[in-house]
Formats: structure tokens, sequence, C-alpha cells
């Protein structure tokens, strides 16, 4: 579901009254005033509600401690990232010159406040309602492929968790890539398996987050 053109002011089934609060939201700090950071605080709150909403009416069974790991998987950064890629929110920021150069629009963590900026965006423009009905729907997809059984270990302890059930070596990882502004720090990090032989980077604002998404695609690979 991409957005339609900035000057037709969409975003998916949602058509701005007021376009300057969309472009906006697609604005970050490098490209200078206004930008999104203000709405990115407003649509980090309304996101961790509505996937709380959507878990609690998902997964009637599960406690309290279950759905607030699965909470924090649905909203955490790299799961907003990949939502964003989906909607192809990268080619339509407006970022610094610096940011531009340094590939900041593939970059996770300016994508998910991106998107959580387009969230409050949205709320600001039509209503509480109007923007639930928008926001609710992405994370139905994303519940299905969690398990409230594997909530809350990540990716690095399930993939070594994997491989010692197989008495396996265990993975490498190597940062391949570390760069962007200070305030926006990336880095790009590869994890190698050598029993089975399997490769895969993963990139994030910080080596740990950057490593969790490698472990991921490894993950991805040996489930495949």
């Amino acid at each position: 579901m991409p957005i339609d053109v900035l000057g037709d002011a969409a975003f998916g089934p949602h058509r701005f009254r007021d376009p300057a609060l969309l472009a906006q939201a697609l604005t970050h700090r490098s490209a200078g005033t206004p930008h999104n950071e203000r709405l990115e605080f407003l649509g980090d709150a309304l996101l961790g509600l509505f996937a709380a909403e959507a878990l609690y009416v998902c997964w009637p069974k599960a406690d309290e401690g279950v759905l607030t790991r699965a909470r924090a998987e649905l909203v955490r950064e790299s799961s907003l990232a990949t939502l964003a890629r989906g909607f192809e929110l990268g080619a339509r920021l407006t970022l610094g010159p610096g940011e531009m150069k340094s590939g900041g629009h593939r970059r996770d963590s300016i994508l998910s406040d991106a998107l959580e900026a387009v969230v409050g965006a949205i709320y600001l423009d039509a209503g509480f309602e109007a923007c639930r009905d928008v926001v609710r729907p992405w994370f139905g997809p994303l519940i299905e492929a969690l398990h409230p059984a594997k909530v809350g270990k990540d990716a690095k302890t399930r993939l070594q968790e994997w491989l010692q059930a197989r008495q396996a070596p265990l993975p490498q990882y190597e940062l391949a890539w570390e760069g962007g502004e200070d305030h926006a720090k990336a880095f790009r990090v590869r994890c190698t398996l050598s029993q089975p032989p399997l490769s895969a980077e993963g990139e994030g604002g910080s080596r740990r987050a950057a490593e969790q998404q490698a472990a991921e695609a490894v993950l991805a690979q040996l489930d495949a």
C-alpha cells in the first residue's frame, strides 16, 4: 500500500485535509524545521496503544507479561522500519544533504521515526478513530507471524539455541559498516554460520540492533 505522491496528501487509505502535516511528518531534522520529532513523539504513544489493543483482541488467553513482550516486538525499530519500507516511505523523506549522502532513507531508525510521525500526523489531521482505522490493520500480519510461546526471546538468543540444539558452532558477528551523523548513527553487521554455511547482514541504529537484524535474517534462511 504505497503512499501516493505527496502533492495528493494521501497515506494509504487516509487523505490529509492539511497536507502540511504529512510534509512535516516526512521531514527529518537534518533538513531543518519544521521537522518530524514532535509528531514522532505523539505517534509513538498511539502505535503502542493500537498494538496493545490488537494483541488483546487476537490473543485472548495471553497473560500480561506475554502481551507486554509482544507489544515491544510489534513497535520495535526494525518492525516499524519494515512497515515503512512496505509503504515506500524512504522515497518520500526530506533529508539534509549529509543524510541523503549516507543513505538515510534506508536507515531503520529514520524510517521507523518517520512512520511514527505519520501516525501522529494522521491523528492530528482526522482524530483518534480515523487514525485507529488506518493503523490497526498494520499489525494483523505481524501478529500472525508471532507465537505467544516464542515472544520475549530475541533473534540472537533463538539462533544460538537452534545451533546449540544441533551441536553446531555459534555464529560470528562482524561489523561490516558504520556511518551516519552523530545524532543518527547507523551500523551494518554480518552474521556468519560455519555449519550450516550461511550468512546475512542486518542494519540498525546501534551495533546490537544490527546484530539482531542479521540474526533474524539468518533464522529466516534456516526456516526456508
